[in-house]
């Protein structure tokens, strides 16, 4: 499966951002998905993890409150809805599609990965 990150950019703290991840081929709605980041210097962070229904999220507690992850598997197409940013939250953003069907906030269960999304929180 492909993966493809959108909508990440510049935005002021307090604001919102809604990234999106479209998937190609007709497996997706059996994925779980998940994003993580990348800031600058720093490991890699889970953010957030849906499963194959919607019915099960789990979330970074850095992020917890503030982001809403969802899927809408007619289009292939997970996203994460970011509200109240901050600058901490700058970094490189990545969807990532796992195999299993448990929920992981661990990058090696997932299988594939697409490229990153830049999203900059400015103070």
């Amino acid at each position: 499966v492909q993966l493809q990150a959108s909508g990440g950019g510049l935005v002021q703290a307090g604001g919102s951002l809604r990234l999106s991840c479209a998937a190609s081929g007709r497996t997706f709605s059996t994925y779980v998905m998940g994003w993580f980041r990348r800031a600058p210097g720093k490991e890699r962070e889970f953010v957030a993890a849906i499963n194959w229904s919607g019915g099960s999220t789990d979330y970074g507690a850095s992020v917890r409150g503030r982001f809403t992850i969802s899927r809408d598997n007619a289009k292939n197409t997970v996203y994460l809805q970011m509200n109240n940013l901050k600058p901490e939250d700058t970094a490189v953003y990545s969807c990532a599609a796992a195999t299993g069907y448990a929920l992981s906030p661990k990058a090696g269960y997932y299988n594939y990965w697409g490229q990153g999304t830049q999203v900059t929180v400015s103070s």
